[in-house]
């Protein structure tokens, strides 16, 4: 939805040749069904050669989009903000208005019959908008670290893994961080603090990793040496870094749905959905049947 609320400023021809470039980009994503946050659109446009990657930059392209926004320029819905996200309770207007949110959120314990149970670890609370819809649509966990992880979270999770091994399973954790020092640090962090835990997890970093760096040919970052793993990071990787934010959010889809899929048997998970249809079906006629009373 595009609103205007003042009137538009006289850029400069180069500056509105930028904007025409962003806007461009963002309505692609929007096509696409993406919201992204600023930082991952200024990762798309610095990728895309419309941005060197430096700080100023990137308050340039604060102030333009926002700028673009209050103007009527740019759709308010195709930015988004996820920290700064309003609570309110659930309420319906009525029984049947309840009972169909009901069927739009209801799922059979899809793992149940499977032979792994696995979970999904992102280092950014930014990118949890693009992993969620995959997540959800697989029902597996989705854990946003937001950095290390807390000793509270670090023992909830053991006992959600300790469980599912209890039941026979083989845990899995499948991970998203940046390549940088504490990134690659927290893939090692997990593991030892899972362990700690008496659980036995398998600790995947499926991005980002230093193919994908040079397969995507991502921008690169100065490697922060005041990070006190820094120098065993750049001993081994160099001194640049990247961010998982770079990655286009559909190229971040379909990593996350390879992973699943490989520990996925499909022919049980597929059996699980079909109980749900069934049991949605009584779900509709009883909301149907308690309203017309």
């Amino acid at each position: 939805m595009k609103k205007a609320y003042r009137m538009p400023r006289n850029f400069r021809k180069d500056t509105m040749i930028l904007l025409a470039q962003i806007l461009k980009v963002v309505g692609s994503y929007q096509t696409q069904g993406y919201k992204l946050t600023l930082r991952q659109l200024y990762y798309q446009l610095v990728v895309a050669n419309i941005f060197a990657n430096l700080q100023k930059n990137y308050a340039k392209l604060s102030d333009l989009l926002g700028e673009a926004r209050m103007t009527g320029l740019c759709d308010w819905d195709v930015i988004e903000d996820r920290i700064r996200v309003p609570k309110f309770p659930n309420e319906w207007p009525d029984i049947n208005s309840a009972m169909q949110t009901l069927i739009a959120v209801y799922r059979k314990q899809r793992w149940n019959d499977q032979d792994n149970y696995v979970e999904v670890w992102c280092e950014k609370d930014a990118l949890s908008g693009v992993l969620q819809p995959i997540t959800q649509e697989y029902h597996v966990h989705l854990l946003v670290n937001r950095g290390y992880s807390s000793i509270s979270a670090m023992h909830d999770s053991a006992l959600r893994f300790r469980f599912e091994e209890g039941e026979g399973k083989t845990c899995y954790l499948l991970y998203f961080g940046d390549m940088d020092p504490s990134g690659e640090d927290m893939v090692r962090d997990i593991k030892n603090r899972l362990d700690e835990f008496r659980t036995t997890v398998d600790v995947n970093k499926v991005a980002l990793t230093r193919e994908q760096v040079d397969q995507y040919s991502l921008p690169p970052n100065p490697a922060k040496t005041s990070d006190p793993r820094a120098r065993g990071y750049i001993a081994e990787h160099g001194d640049e870094s990247w961010e998982l934010d770079a990655l286009p959010p559909v190229t971040l889809n379909e990593l996350l749905t390879n992973a699943l899929e490989e520990l996925l048997d499909r022919d049980k998970y597929d059996a699980q959905i079909a109980l749900e249809e069934t049991d949605k079906e009584h779900m509709e006629t009883f909301g149907k049947e308690h309203s017309e009373k």
